[in-house]
């Protein structure tokens, strides 16, 4: 009795490659807005401050506490 391959149907799975160049931009520009956002949550205070006021500050208060920066 000969035995013949019968297709499955299963199909494997290609592995997705996403090349650096396409990668890059992006991971730059989430580290840009992660040293922003660090920079507004950490050190926008008064003495040091890059904007005038003190809304900035107000704005980022609970978030600083929460996150453990000193503040008064």
């Amino acid at each position: 009795m000969a035995q013949t391959a019968v297709p499955s149907g299963q199909t494997h799975p290609i592995a997705l490659r996403i090349p650096l160049r396409e990668i890059l931009p992006w991971g730059i520009l989430a580290l840009a807005l992660s040293l922003v956002l660090l920079y507004f949550v950490g050190a926008e205070q008064g003495a040091v401050s890059m904007v005038n006021g003190n809304a900035i500050h107000e704005f980022m208060h609970d978030g600083r506490h929460l996150l453990g920066f000193p503040c008064h």
